[in-house]
């Protein structure tokens, strides 16, 4: 597709999420950024001048500070919805929602993430299980880290006829890395307080047919989330037809303990090494020696990356939405390339 023929893609919040998406949508030859949005004035805004990227103002109030702290600011939010045919909201918790009016009422299309409800699009998005259903719609949320992850796993043994239903027990990191100074746990570990967890009716958002329970549990560490399934089968299956049911999804990378890879910070060291932006893991990384079968149950466990599993299911978001690409499979391919998403590491 040339560029004349190209999405143009506004960010509105610059955060763990929204420059991530603003970095993976500069690398879509179907897509054109054309600014980000967001109310802060510090460290986290001075990358945009060297990286050409117009940056915007949310509030009158965060225009005032942006300039005063030296920042370059090229309009307000609303100079910034003129130019953009889908604008991407990676803002905290509940603002979402509270922008959905305005995106409205400017006839934008426009993408939430996981910490809004279901509810204020009626669509929630993965793109191996949702993207057809999506496909011109006006909005979708592309759903939390951990239930994207859940989606991805459950769906796969679902494709194979295998997913009867699924329990599964989430430790979740307390914080992202650059706010653990400043909050998170120590030396402690803080049960969520109800089962199921929320991201169990949450993968129902995306599939209803799901059989699945989740319990979660926030430990002190910050690198990663990881998760333990115990699954009930359809029938018996050996260990080999449960990993060929995984290796159909190429955004599942199956990894080994034997390799070194036994713990989640050994991951993340190569996703570095693999010269990864932001040592970002894009896919679920799941230990194929640990995984184990027994007659009709099924063991297994996996790492999740908040903060990069859902890029690329909000790139595809902004294709089906746009109707850029109506094959679900096509667009996963063509982001799993331009993110250099693989099922193998080495």
């Amino acid at each position: 597709m040339t560029q004349e023929s190209s999405v143009r893609v506004a960010v509105n919040g610059f955060g763990v999420i929204g420059k991530r998406v603003a970095d993976a949508v500069r690398l879509q030859d179907d897509m054109e950024l054309v600014g980000v949005c967001d109310v802060a004035s510090d460290w986290r805004l001075r990358s945009l001048d060297q990286k050409e990227i117009a940056l915007y103002a949310a509030t009158d109030e965060a225009h005032g500070a942006m300039t005063a702290a030296g920042l370059t600011v090229a309009g307000p939010l609303d100079a910034l919805l003129e130019q953009a045919d889908v604008i991407i909201d990676c803002t905290p918790k509940h603002i979402g929602a509270a922008n959905v009016e305005r995106y409205r009422s400017r006839r934008i299309k426009f993408i939430l993430h996981g910490g809004e409800k279901h509810a204020v699009t009626g669509h929630s998005f993965v793109a191996e299980s949702s993207f057809a259903s999506a496909i011109g719609r006006e909005s979708t949320r592309v759903v939390s880290c951990n239930t994207t992850s859940i989606v991805r796993t459950l769906s796969a043994l679902k494709r194979a006829g295998l997913l009867k239903r699924a329990r599964g027990t989430l430790l979740r990191r307390a914080t992202d890395p650059w706010e653990s100074d400043g909050g998170g746990i120590m030396n402690t570990l803080v049960p969520e307080p109800k089962i199921p967890s929320h991201q169990g009716p949450d993968a129902q958002s995306v599939d209803p047919e799901l059989d699945v329970v989740t319990m979660a549990v926030k430990v002190p560490e910050t690198l990663a989330h990881l998760h333990y399934w115990a699954v009930q089968l359809t029938r018996p299956a050996d260990k080999e037809e449960v990993l060929q049911a995984f290796r159909r999804s190429s955004r599942i990378a199956l990894i080994r303990t034997t390799d070194g890879l036994g713990a989640i910070n050994t991951v993340k060291e190569l996703m570095a090494d693999l010269d990864r932006p932001r040592d970002n893991l894009y896919e679920v990384a799941l230990w194929e020696d640990m995984l184990r079968t027994e007659g009709d149950e099924l063991f297994y466990a996996y790492m999740v990356d908040n903060q990069a599993i859902v890029i690329p299911e909000t790139i595809d978001a902004i294709r089906a939405l746009t109707g850029l690409e109506p094959d679900a499979h096509a667009s996963i391919a063509r982001t799993n390339a331009s993110l250099g998403i693989r099922q193998r590491f080495f």
